[in-house]
């Protein structure tokens, strides 16, 4: 396993919580501290806690230190190395499909022809 392939797995280990994501998406629109990350969760602030150390581990969000509060912030270049190695994958499978159905269509007509 490479070192990008290990970071791949944090980002989608990070992206498999329902939690995670949601937070991901808050953090699109702007900045926030854990207190405003917490308040659409029926969670402590603890727990947030505990999702942020995730997600930072996995290098999708930083946190900064402002006075006494440490704002999160999204980190997006994460996203894209994930974002990317889909749409790799994504090519692969479609032009595998595609060869399938042109043998699976030359297999018919073959079985249509006397």
């Amino acid at each position: 396993m490479t070192v990008a392939e290990d970071e791949l797995s944090l980002v989608f280990s990070a992206l498999a919580d329902p939690t995670r994501r949601a937070i991901l998406e808050r953090l699109a629109r702007g900045d926030a501290t854990v207190r405003e990350l917490a308040e659409p969760f029926e969670m402590t602030q603890q727990a947030v806690s505990k999702h942020l150390k995730v997600l930072e581990r996995a290098r999708l969000i930083t946190r900064t230190r402002s006075a006494q509060s440490r704002p999160c912030a999204l980190d997006p270049e994460r996203l894209d190395a994930a974002t990317g190695w889909i749409a790799r994958h994504r090519r692969m499978w479609a032009d595998r499909h595609d060869r399938l159905d042109q043998h699976l269509a030359a297999l018919r007509q073959a079985g249509e022809t006397p």
